[in-house]
């Protein structure tokens, strides 16, 4: 039973990743002139408030949702990359968490990535359709 399990959630996360791209190739397709996105401001929709960093215009949003989808898709993080980045101090902060059950580990994770993702496939569709709002459609 365990085996269905995994083979679903993995099912599941491969159908998150499907339907995010599937919302930036949409987008792709709909926004033919992104530069009508320039100093457009994010409204409340995008939660800016909880991010570390001001709000950009939905321009960058617009290039960063396509970014994210080419990095998902095509994983151009290598290992050693992965590797070169980690820092010490993470890796120490993080050893109690890599002693404890494995199993709850890997679900804490993969309810963090079908979270992200499912919030990257609202926040693209969102931008298609304030774009959708300023062409007048």
């Amino acid at each position: 039973m365990q085996h269905h399990e995994v083979k679903f959630n993995r099912n599941g996360l491969l159908l998150a990743v499907r339907r995010y791209s599937s919302a930036v190739k949409d987008m792709e397709q709909t926004v033919l002139l992104p530069s009508l996105l320039r100093d457009v401001s994010c409204d409340e929709a995008w939660d800016c408030d909880a991010a570390e960093e001001p709000c950009k215009d939905l321009y960058e949003n617009y290039l960063m949702l396509k970014t994210i989808r080419n990095t998902v898709e095509n994983g151009l993080m290598s290992l050693d990359d992965h590797k070169a980045k980690s820092s010490s101090a993470l890796n120490k902060s993080l050893e109690p968490l890599l002693d404890s059950d494995q199993e709850a580990l890997f679900r804490f994770h993969l309810r963090g990535l079908f979270s992200v993702m499912s919030d990257l496939t609202a926040k693209t569709q969102r931008l298609t359709d304030k774009y959708m709002d300023i062409v007048g459609n």
